[in-house]
């Protein structure tokens, strides 16, 4: 424990000479202002008033024409962030706001030439638009916001900004409100009609709401802002302006309903009529709801029974050689919109929400299986907002059901059922307080899991019963954000049977069976395994030049977060410092520039060195719009604790990486990007990527992205295999590794058809072909070395088999390794239309293809093998489903 205890020592006087500082700030008024009263007006910040109209006197057509519009003074004080950060607008605009006893009407005039208007789905044209966006901070508490916006061809725009940050959104934030527009001679208008039940606001009789107001311009790269941010601050609801006027409206109790039926059919194109679990086609029908319910006027409820996900799109392929899983990003609406309070900024490791109806873990053998692909989520909820006094609240729960894979075996006419996953109970909740005039905050975060088990249950033997974590963490903030100060820490403890802990002792993440530690020892008798992490970041995000930020992470060696969260490694110490130079001015040659200077390090509890590497780096804006992005990193020669499986420390290469990368202008009709990454070690190994992206739109209707990606590699060190009858100075074990070259090629596609803003077809497709070949066989020579005694020298012999497996004579001992090499052929691709039938009520249909095809070759592939893989071997998935929006109030 002696190597913790400078990073400790670090943490603590940082925080008590920060903390002081923060703490000596009194809290600004906004926070409890709406509980005392309306807050007074101050003279440094921009006013605008809502109107009171009578209901049904505005239609929301787009046209303005309205009489009740004659009433609202018009807001035109606009001022440009983009492309000349401070100058009047190129174009002048007029925006009005009234209100009724049900919704907030928005009317928008934007003068100007004929807008840039591509049809698209709903957040997904920004870039390329002409659009009106219209953020209001309802709480008054100078951090979150709501975000409405159109774009000029109809396609809405919709935000939630959790905290402080005009950059960090969630996109997913989907209530129902409708917007239309109208495009003249003089420019284009928009009118929106927000209603209150889908806003969250204190109970007040006198409302009183943060307020900004953005129009982007892409034939000109025109950013103008009501109140814009300046380059060099970071920040979004706390430079707001204030809306006043609206009386007398109160967060209505609104219970949203939204039931669905769903008819899926699966059709295998290569049945095995032997098999008993697929007759080449299977026919499925489910029913379930979402419910979305007020709870007084800042909380929601929002909880899901039997949900389906059948429109969401797939995972991409891979072939993953390591030890460790995978993190695919989440893309299931009810586990993204409204959680990222339960997603922290600060850390992310305590809660990983693909946890909840992942597919089981345990394996099943036999001629013929029926394995689920997820686990069944029988109901989920979760609760959110936030308080008048500046607490806000997450809590999310899920049950999930057991599960059963069928087995069969050829000869044999009986089936068994064999439990893979128990019921579990799945449960998140966390607490973030606001505090200090620079918005300051401190969490706690609480995670559980509980699965049904009994101790008799063959179950119980590979998976714990129990788990919780419990975290907390705190943003301080000095002189309005410029400065942060983020520390946190928590605790893990698992509980089960010895064999499922001994099983995470020995899991990827832990190997505490490795035989040359002596800081931490398996011990499978023990019944529970407690961990902690801790760390701090303090960094200077604003400012006009130089930027920097100082980060230390711990993780303990029974750290073990894994039943709801997300862990690679423990065992580990981090410190990560980094440097940098911007320039947020327009010069003669560049619109802005960043150069920097990053140097990461890591070690184990028992201090080996596990990661050194120097990152110069720079990102260039030219005036044109385009950015050109340069990224190397230098890696010293360092130890792996991890790399032989639970066996001793190897020694890795000095390396280096270079990446290039060009981005041409963002809000051009025609998008694109190319990336190149170079890199290289010192034992021969070599990696080389070259991929890129283009997006274009024929008409304003249609839109095709094309993704495509090759990459070529050798590893000198993939690991192979452990086998018993080693050398003693390898504690009696051979880890066995060899040289792999490998070659990958990806093109994912995208084509969007938009019949109007509420109605889309969407159809995304990756194929992809990857190989790998295996030469060059050997095992560790010793601890902390990189070194192999290579099969085939030094009196050992190899010869390859007929099947490709390798026979190895070392010795006197012969041990056979089975043929890894590979040759996958994939194809995945999703066709979706979605409907919005109705405001909230939306009709999906959907199409899934998944072919897949793997084989013990080593033949490397080409580009043409990806057309290939739209005839390999695989399954189509048909669905169509539907949801009604059923609102009372």
């Amino acid at each position: 424990m002696a190597v913790t205890r400078p990073w400790l020592r670090i943490v603590c006087r940082i925080g008590c000479a920060a903390l002081p500082a923060v703490l000596s700030g009194s809290v600004p008024a906004s926070v409890h202002a709406q509980e005392a009263g309306v807050p007074a007006i101050r003279d440094d910040r921009k006013q605008a008033a809502a109107v009171q109209v009578p209901s049904g006197t505005i239609r929301v057509d787009g046209r303005l024409d309205d009489e009740a519009w004659s009433q609202a003074a018009p807001l035109t004080d606009f001022v440009q962030k983009e492309p000349d950060e401070g100058a009047p607008p190129r174009a002048p605009t007029e925006v009005r706001f009234a209100y009724d006893d049900d919704a907030l009407y928005v009317a928008a005039r934007m003068y100007g030439g004929p807008p840039q208007a591509p049809l698209g789905r709903r957040d997904a044209t920004a870039a390329q638009s002409d659009y009106v966006l219209v953020s209001f901070d309802t709480y008054f508490d100078r951090r979150t916001a709501y975000g409405f916006g159109v774009t000029a061809s109809g396609v809405r725009l919709d935000r939630y900004y959790s905290r402080d940050d005009e950059n960090v959104f969630d996109s997913l934030f989907d209530p129902v409100w409708e917007a239309r527009v109208w495009v003249d001679e003089a420019g284009w208008t928009a009118e929106m009609w927000i209603p209150f039940s889908q806003l969250r606001f204190n109970d007040a009789v006198d409302q009183v709401w943060g307020l900004n107001i953005q129009r982007f311009t892409p034939a000109s790269n025109e950013m103008d802002y009501w109140v814009p941010v300046p380059r060099t601050e970071q920040g979004w609801a706390s430079r707001f302006g204030d809306l006043r006027g609206i009386s007398g409206v109160r967060p209505g109790r609104r219970v949203e309903l939204l039931p669905y039926v769903a008819g899926a059919s699966t059709l295998n194109g290569t049945r095995d009529r032997a098999n008993p679990f697929d007759d080449g086609r299977n026919l499925a029908g489910r029913a379930g709801a979402d419910l979305k319910m007020g709870i007084g006027p800042n909380l929601t409820l929002d909880a899901t029974f039997n949900p389906d996900f059948g429109q969401v799109e797939a995972d991409p392929a891979e072939v993953n050689l390591t030890a460790f899983e995978t993190f695919f990003q989440e893309k299931r609406t009810f586990f993204l919109e409204g959680a990222s309070l339960l997603n922290p900024a600060i850390q992310n490791s305590f809660f990983y929400s693909r946890r909840i109806g992942a597919p089981p873990l345990t394996a099943v053998s036999g001629d013929y299986v029926d394995y689920p692909e997820t686990t069944t989520i029988l109901a989920a909820a979760k609760l959110t907002g936030r308080l008048p006094s500046g607490l806000s609240l997450g809590f999310l729960g899920a049950v999930s059901d057991d599960e059963s894979a069928q087995v069969a075996f050829r000869g044999r006419p009986d089936v068994m059922s064999v439990g893979v996953a128990p019921r579990t109970t799945q449960t998140v909740a966390r607490l973030q307080q606001q505090f200090g005039a620079a918005g300051s905050t401190v969490s706690v975060m609480f995670t559980g899991v509980h699965r049904d088990l009994q101790e008799h249950d063959a179950l119980a033997s590979l998976v714990v019963k129990n788990a919780i974590t419990l975290s907390g963490d705190t943003l301080l903030r000095f002189r309005g954000g410029e400065y942060q100060l983020a520390l946190w820490g928590g605790f893990s403890r698992i509980a089960g049977t010895a064999a499922a802990v001994e099983r995470v002792q020995r899991s990827s993440a832990h190997y505490f069976q490795r035989p040359d530690q002596d800081h931490v020892r398996l011990d499978p008798t023990r019944t529970d395994m407690p961990g902690y992490k801790t760390g701090f970041l303090f960094e200077r995000t604003g400012g006009t030049h130089w930027l920097w930020s100082a980060e230390s992470d711990l993780e303990s060696q029974g750290f073990e977060p894994n039943d709801l969260g997300r862990l690679q490694r423990g065992d580990g110490i981090a410190l990560n410092l980094s440097l940098r130079y911007r320039e947020t001015q327009p010069g003669r040659v560049f619109r802005s520039y960043i150069i920097g200077l990053a140097q990461s390090n890591g070690w184990t509890y028992a201090g080996d060195r596990q990661r050194g590497a120097f990152q110069p780096s720079a990102t260039l804006t030219w005036l044109n719009f385009w950015t050109t992005q340069i990224t190397t990193a230098f890696n010293v020669r360092r130890t792996d604790a991890y790399l032989t499986r639970g066996g001793p420390l190897m020694g890795t290469p000095r390396g280096w990486t270079v990446t290039v990368q060009q981005r041409g202008a963002p809000a051009t009709q025609t998008t694109w990007n190319g990336r190149v990454v170079r890199a290289g070690d010192e034992d021969g190994g070599f990696r080389t990527t070259v991929s890129g992206g283009m997006s274009f739109r024929p008409t304003p209707r249609w839109q095709l992205s094309l993704e495509p990606e090759f990459t070529d590699e050798a590893q000198p060190q993939q690991y192979v295999a452990t086998l018993g009858s080693g050398r003693s100075e390898t504690f009696g074990r051979r880890y066995v590794f060899a040289r792999i070259d490998r070659t990958t090629w990806v093109a994912r596609v995208r084509l969007n058809f938009t019949v109007r803003p509420d109605m889309t077809l969407d159809l995304y497709a990756e194929p992809f072909a990857a190989s790998g070949r295996y030469r060059n066989f050997g095992e560790l020579r010793e601890p902390g070395s990189r070194e192999r005694l290579v099969y085939g020298a030094e009196g050992s012999a190899i010869e390859v088999q007929p099947d490709g497996s390798r026979m190895v004579t070392q010795g006197g001992t012969r041990f056979t390794l089975r043929n890894n090499d590979f040759n996958v052929h994939s194809f995945r691709s999703n066709l979706v239309l979605a409907w919005e039938w109705r405001p909230g009520s939306t009709l999906y249909a959907v199409w899934q293809q998944n072919r897949s095809l793997s084989e013990a070759l080593g033949t490397r592939v080409g580009a043409w093998d990806l057309w290939d893989s739209l005839t390999a071997p695989g399954s189509h998935y048909f669905v169509v489903k539907t949801s009604v929006w059923m609102p009372w109030r």
